[in-house]
């Protein structure tokens, strides 16, 4: 059955829920309103999903096999389908007004927050200290007979060799 037919053989107020989710008729929405709807077409397409289900697996015994009950239930399916649509267009919609609510809040916390800061204090004249002379490899380098050099030196072997014991243990 084409979408059209389908559409046209759903009652009055299946095909009123249908239209609201047109694109026109979406951008005169708010968020609050969208939610609203969107509630609404989940719930009337969760109901066809549901009933599609239960008769295709009602079907399955009689029929003969999952394949054959597919068939003999389209316009379940094909109903289920038109409203999967309806909430796609309806979630996008939402999103995107989501994402400009969001937007604008946060433009108006970043502008109370820019009225809220107290302006920039006033340079005093006094500089940094002068940088220490020196590659910082060689700032923090120790002497080359200092106990932390040893203790360097003593840990990385202690590493390797518990590294090579748990080797030997496999």
């Amino acid at each position: 059955m084409a979408a059209k037919a389908l559409v046209n053989s759903l009652t009055r107020a299946q095909q009123d829920l249908l239209r609201e989710t047109e694109r026109d008729n979406l951008a005169q929405l708010d968020e609050d309103g969208l939610v609203e709807l969107h509630t609404r077409v989940r719930r009337a397409r969760d109901k066809h999903v549901g009933l599609y289900r239960r008769e295709a697996a009602s079907k399955v015994a009689s029929v003969g096999g999952r394949g054959k009950a597919h068939a003999k239930n389209t316009r379940n399916r094909e109903t289920a389908e038109v409203f999967e649509d309806a909430l796609a267009r309806v979630s996008r919609a939402l999103a995107a007004a989501a994402r400009a609510s969001a937007n604008a809040l946060r433009a108006e916390r970043l502008a109370m927050a820019r009225a809220a800061r107290p302006a920039a204090p006033a340079s005093t004249g006094t500089r940094r200290p002068p940088a220490k002379r020196g590659t910082p490899s060689q700032r923090s380098r120790p002497a080359p007979d200092s106990p932390a050099l040893r203790k360097r030196h003593a840990s990385t072997k202690a590493m390797g060799a518990r590294r090579q014991a748990n080797r030997d243990a496999r």
